[in-house]
């Protein structure tokens, strides 16, 4: 059987409609590695082929850079390194806190270990993680664009922006290929103000991070007798109902549900041949909502 997929902005590349977060791999009770390597060939083995990571995936600032490194370690294993691998940078970490920092110089610095965490002279998608307050968006992708014509990245992404902000990138002819941000039956702001679909006119990728409530809200897609109701008639999980609905919202969304067992991507991957009926959708437009 075909999977379903999504194109990466305009670059003509097309993945596997459900992608993988990897950050729960790397933060505080994350799994053995062995599991985190098996998590990572279900995936795979399932038809997955994107993978989400930042270089600030890890539990403090001494081990910068380790969900990245285990990535690389995995697929190398694993002989998949033609996967696509996208990444961010635009954070530092003190302690366990993440703060922003997108000037020009800290993006380099990222960027450059970045590639030498994941082993690669180039990297797929680039993201800038978070807009700096105290930087204009355009000076920090200006430098992702820099380095992009140096061979660094090949293509570039934004995170946890704003309608104004991606706007202003577009018009000033950036070539982001995709925006990531939050978005799930309980966060769907991006859908109902038009974010989703202005990145849609503008032939960009809009990759949903935390589709199931993400490392701290998703028990509420377990509560909620709605989504129950809707997963029983289908015969699915709650969690495979809430990616099904996203990857029906629009055909440029790509959701990264977050997983550090197998089974838990192997759920998430069942959405795939999921199809909501219009009863569906009305049942899931009241969440949130009650």
């Amino acid at each position: 059987m075909t999977l379903p997929v999504r194109q990466l902005g305009n670059s003509g590349i097309e993945v596997c409609a459900i992608g993988l977060g990897a950050m729960p791999m790397s933060l505080a009770g994350r799994p053995p590695e062995a599991t985190a390597l098996e998590t990572l060939r279900t995936f795979l083995d399932g038809g997955g082929d994107f993978i989400d990571t930042a270089n600030v995936y890890c539990q403090n600032e001494l081990e910068l850079g380790h969900n990245e490194s285990l990535i690389f370690k995995a697929l190398k294993q694993l002989h998949h390194l033609e996967v696509p691998v996208a990444t961010k940078g635009g954070l530092r970490m003190h302690g366990d806190s993440w703060t922003v920092d997108g000037s020009p110089s800290w993006l380099r610095m990222s960027c450059e270990n970045s590639m030498k965490n994941l082993n690669t002279h180039c990297i797929f998608l680039y993201q800038l993680h978070a807009p700096d307050p105290e930087i204009d968006i355009l000076e920090s992708v200006g430098e992702l664009m820099r380095m992009q014509q140096e061979g660094m990245i090949r293509y570039l992404g934004v995170s946890n922006v704003t309608r104004k902000q991606i706007r202003r990138l577009v018009e000033s002819a950036a070539p982001i290929v995709s925006v990531q941000n939050r978005c799930n039956l309980f966060h769907r702001e991006d859908i109902d103000k038009g974010l989703v679909e202005f990145c849609r006119e503008n032939r960009i990728t809009y990759i949903a991070h935390s589709p199931v409530g993400g490392h701290y809200n998703h028990a509420n897609f377990m509560d909620n007798r709605l989504i129950e109701r809707v997963a029983a008639k289908h015969g699915a999980s709650n969690y495979a109902i809430a990616l099904a609905w996203l990857l029906q919202q629009a055909d440029n969304i790509l959701p990264i549900p977050g997983a550090s067992k197998p089974e838990s991507i192997a759920n998430s991957l069942t959405a795939l041949d999921i199809s909501l009926d219009a009863e569906d959708l009305a049942e899931l437009g009241k969440v949130g909502a009650q």
